[in-house]
């Protein structure tokens, strides 16, 4: 997918580009002991981008993805011209903004409003040019009176907002972001992204870091995707990401099983133990185990249990909690569903719970079940955590938040005057 205002030229061109940091396990912790200790401790290179090939158009919004330690922020790095490539180029085609840690370019004890020319000046902007945007930056970043304090007073908030503030009121033709928005609380982060819009329909090139899918979903053209510095893929977003989750899902699969953690009855458990519930997993179409489920497509959780002697129409339910947030999503059970499970013989059973359209959006979800007598609430067996539920972009037409409501859209009308 193609932004709007992308024009097929580049912006930023990453041609085979490596880069190389050396380790050592004895470093001099002074000058005095550099100078003096001739004896130096073994090192070894590590390789934090391997043979890296893609290019940023003009006018886009690119996102770079991949796990703490896939070379992500390095690249950006490089494409700030902070760091230099090992072997390969990076070139770049306009004035570069970046916003990439905590109080970059900052001194602590200068005041904001110091900082504030001392940033513009860091970014190329003469004094004037920094004065003329001062008021509008001071207004965004909305330090108030704070903005004549030290910056060493500031919390790590006001820092981030200060740093934003500066960061896109120099009329970028490229603006670098590294996730640092996350910092900042949600009204913060709103406007952070009305801002990041604005300089997008404008025609700034904004590449992004960050590890929500969500919001690189719902931002972005195009998305890189690296692991341990190699490219993996690049393309339209709702396909790298997918890809992305699906290997982290697997990833996950096998820590758990090399643990001996996965299926398993866990301790702690709740309930007279008459049921047990086993395991709770995804039934894909072919009525076969699946490991992740798409947004807006169909799916069914399968719970499988073992009763120890025969009982009558036990209800179940399912709790569904947003792993990063803990934000409970849902709850259905077949009590609130008016659904007769009818009996249950001694041995292993299961029951599937059909979501129909998945309304999750892309995202980690944990499962938590539960099962009780019928008609009354004595627990049988409740599993706190039993799974957990990995959402990838699927068919559904929204993209941010938790879930899709289904909404249909009327067609706009004058309103009636009295």
């Amino acid at each position: 997918m193609t932004g709007a205002n992308a024009t097929g030229e580049p912006a930023i061109s990453v041609e085979n580009v490596s880069k190389r940091f050396r380790l050592s396990r004895d470093r001099p912790s002074s000058i005095k002991e550099a100078i003096t200790n001739r004896r130096r401790g073994p090192s070894s290179d590590f390789w934090a981008l391997n043979d890296v090939t893609l290019q940023v158009e003009k006018g886009s919004f690119f996102g770079l993805m991949g796990h703490n330690g896939s070379g992500k922020s390095t690249l950006l790095r490089m494409m700030a011209g902070i760091y230099p490539p090992t072997s390969g180029t990076v070139t770049t085609h306009g004035s570069i903004s970046a916003l990439l840690e905590l109080g970059s370019g900052f001194h602590p004890d200068l005041t904001g409003r110091e900082n504030i020319f001392l940033n513009g000046a860091m970014l190329g902007q003469s004094r004037k040019q920094v004065a003329d945007a001062l008021e509008s930056i001071i207004d965004f970043s909305g330090l108030g009176s704070f903005i004549d304090s030290p910056v060493k007073a500031y919390s790590s908030g006001m820092v981030v907002r200060l740093g934003f503030a500066v960061a896109v009121h120099v009329d970028p033709e490229i603006l670098l972001v590294d996730e640092v928005i996350a910092v900042g609380d949600e009204d913060f982060q709103r406007r952070c992204l009305d801002h990041i819009h604005m300089l997008r329909n404008n025609g700034t090139t904004v590449v992004l870091v960050s590890h929500s899918t969500s919001l690189m979903g719902s931002l972005c053209d195009r998305i890189a995707w690296l692991d341990h510095g190699v490219l993996q893929q690049v393309g339209d977003p709702a396909d790298v990401i997918g890809n992305y989750l699906s290997r982290v899902t697997e990833a996950e699969l096998i820590r758990l099983n090399e643990a001996g953690e996965t299926q398993q009855v866990m301790e702690g458990r709740r309930g007279d133990g008459r049921i047990r519930i086993r395991s709770v997993g995804l039934v894909g179409d072919d009525g076969g185990p699946a490991e992740t489920a798409s947004s807006g497509d169909p799916i069914k959780i399968r719970v499988t249990f073992e009763a120890v002697e025969a009982i009558d129409a036990p209800g179940f339910g399912l709790s569904v909690h947003h792993q990063d947030s803990g934000t409970l999503v849902a709850a259905p059970s077949t009590h609130g569903a008016g659904a007769n499970t009818g009996r249950v013989e001694a041995g292993v059973n299961f029951i599937d719970l059909d979501l129909g359209r998945l309304p999750l959006m892309p995202g980690k979800y944990h499962l938590s079940v539960w099962v009780h007598e019928s008609n009354n609430p004595h627990l049988l067996d409740e599993w706190e955590e039993a799974a957990l539920l990995v959402v990838v972009p699927g068919s559904s037409r929204e993209s941010e938040g938790l879930v899709e409501l289904g909404v249909s859209w009327g067609e706009a009308h004058p309103l009636a005057r009295p």
